[in-house]
């Protein structure tokens, strides 16, 4: 009898960490367009206060013996944290010149990218039925960008800048996990404080910090609080993630990524007024096709190499 309970408390924490990692990962992607749209607050700036609240937060999780920082060389993540930087302005930067459907679909380039730079740069081999999963995930985001009502040239150098940085900064990221022998939350509690010294010495050549639209500008109480809001938010995105992974797996947060993609896309052409053309339907379609393809053969593939090492004498 006790341990069905702790199956089931068990198993009620689980949804309510999956529940907490929809509505914040939802909620990021809403609230960061919101404060572009209507307090125009400045990219790199608005980067800059979720890397500070997010190390101020992983500070706070060490000190509740959370987690346990590792000792690290600076010089061994300093590329890691330039990268860390330029996806977050990049991916930042693509939702403030485009629609919100534009911007979640370009995100989906992100695993094509990573296939292509694992097979030429680290000679790693993938099946061609995972090869041909990236066809309908590439023709879904060009049908919908070629037929987006508000494209924009610039929003679509900013996402294709993001998803190659995001590519090699998830990439980098499992290289680095695997060579210094740390998880995610180790790694973040090096990178953000690295990544905000950063962008605080890049900022003022690229955003005003004083006057109007500068960070110590006149902005009013309601654009400081949802952009402090903001910050907050990205935190609890970065822990929900490292939970979930920590007490399920990867492949139940990827699965449960595809539900979060299409709410995504649903909501921002009821917020946000975006046009939606039948084409540019048929293109999401063909792109979440790809994704749930993809994951399929991937856990098929994962599930026969487990059986395998089993089987092994």
């Amino acid at each position: 009898m006790a341990s069905l309970a702790d199956r089931v408390r068990s198993n009620g924490r689980i949804a309510a960490g999956l529940l907490l990692n929809l509505l914040v990962s939802i909620c990021i992607v809403f609230l960061n367009k919101w404060i572009y749209v209507h307090h125009g607050f400045p990219n790199m700036t608005l980067t800059l206060v979720h890397f500070v609240v997010t190390w101020l937060g992983l500070y706070i999780c060490q000190k509740l013996d959370i987690f346990a920082p590792k000792s690290l060389p600076l010089s061994k993540l300093l590329l890691l944290a330039l990268s860390f930087c330029g996806f977050v302005v990049f991916t930042n930067l693509s939702l403030q010149n485009n629609t919100i459907g534009t911007y979640q679909l370009a995100k989906a380039m992100t695993t094509p990218v990573i296939i292509v730079i694992q097979t030429f740069c680290y000679k790693k081999t993938f099946s061609t039925k995972i090869q041909l999963t990236l066809i309908p995930i590439t023709l879904g985001v060009i049908l919908n960008s070629y037929y987006d009502v508000k494209f924009n040239f610039l929003g679509m150098v900013f996402a294709a800048l993001g998803v190659l940085v995001t590519s090699l900064y998830q990439v980098w990221v499992g290289a680095k996990q695997h060579e210094l022998q740390v998880n995610s939350m180790q790694l973040l509690y090096y990178q953000a404080p690295m990544s905000s010294a950063m962008l605080l010495v890049a900022v003022p050549f690229f955003e005003p910090v004083f006057g109007e639209g500068g960070l110590f500008g006149p902005w009013s109480v309601s654009a400081l609080l949802m952009v402090l809001l903001s910050g907050v938010i990205a935190f609890m995105v970065n822990l929900s993630i490292y939970w979930i992974i920590g007490n399920t797996s990867p492949v139940t947060y990827n699965m449960f990524g595809h539900f979060k993609f299409c709410i995504t896309l649903f909501g921002g052409s009821v917020l946000f007024k975006d046009p939606l053309s039948v084409n540019q339907g048929l293109g999401m379609l063909c792109t979440l096709f790809g994704i749930l393809a993809y994951t399929h053969f991937k856990l098929s593939e994962q599930e026969v190499s487990k059986s395998k090492l089993v089987q092994r004498p």
